[in-house]
C-alpha cells in the first residue's frame, strides 16, 4: 500500500514522496530509509511519482550533512615572527621542565648524573627565560612597525605613507605604459 505525502521545497513547488507501508521503507528519489538518510539520491527519479530534475537535486540537497562546520577564528592568527618565536620558546621550555625533572629524579636516586643535569637545567632555565622575553619584545617590535598604534613614536604610520607611495607611482607607471602600448609603441625607442 503505497501513501503518498507531499512537501514543498525552497522555491514553493510541491515535491512528493512514496511511502511504502508494507516494506517500511521511505522511497525518495530512489533513497532508502535504510541508509539513514546520509546517502545521496541517485539521479534516476520515479517515472509514476511525476519526480523531475529540481526534485531530484532538492533531495540530494536535503540528505546531503557536511563532515564539518567551519566556525570563525576566535581570535586572529599570531604574526609569523611572533608566532615563531612562541614556538621557540615552547621548545626551549619544555626540554628545561624535563632537565629538572630527570634532575631531582637524579638526586633521589644517587646517581653521578644529578650533579651535570643540576647545572644544565640552571643554564636552560636562563635560555628559558630568554625565550619567553623573546617572544614579548618580538610582539612588541611587530606591532610598532606593523600595528595600529595610537602613539607618537609609532613607526607604522610612516611605513604605510612610504608603501602607498611606492603602490601610487607603480600604478603610475603601469598607465603610461599601457598608454604607450595602446597608440602603438610611439614615442618608444628601438633596441633593434
Amino acid at each position: 500500500m503505497n501513501q503518498r505525502q507531499g512537501t514543498t521545497d525552497e522555491r514553493g513547488q510541491l515535491v512528493e514522496r512514496h511511502r511504502t507501508t508494507t516494506g517500511g521503507r521511505d522511497v525518495a528519489g530512489g533513497q532508502s530509509a535504510a541508509t539513514g538518510g546520509h546517502g545521496r539520491a541517485p539521479k534516476r527519479g520515479i517515472a509514476a511519482g511525476g519526480y523531475g530534475e529540481e526534485a531530484e537535486e532538492y533531495e540530494e540537497q536535503a540528505h546531503y550533512r557536511p563532515l564539518w562546520i567551519e566556525e570563525p577564528a576566535r581570535r586572529r592568527r599570531l604574526p609569523d615572527p611572533v608566532r615563531t618565536a612562541a614556538v621557540r620558546a615552547v621548545i626551549v621550555i619544555a626540554v628545561t621542565l624535563i632537565q629538572a625533572v630527570t634532575a631531582f629524579l637524579c638526586t633521589l636516586a644517587g646517581s653521578w648524573l644529578a650533579f651535570p643535569m643540576v647545572l644544565s637545567s640552571v643554564g636552560s632555565t636562563v635560555v628559558a627565560t630568554w625565550a619567553a622575553l623573546d617572544v614579548w619584545v618580538t610582539r612588541q617590535v611587530w606591532n610598532q612597525r606593523n600595528g595600529v598604534v595610537s602613539a607618537p613614536s609609532s613607526t607604522a604610520r610612516a611605513l604605510r605613507r612610504e608603501r602607498r607611495k611606492s603602490r601610487r607611482q607603480a600604478r603610475t607607471t603601469e598607465r603610461a605604459q599601457e598608454r604607450i602600448r595602446r597608440q602603438g609603441g610611439t614615442g618608444q625607442l628601438s633596441h633593434s
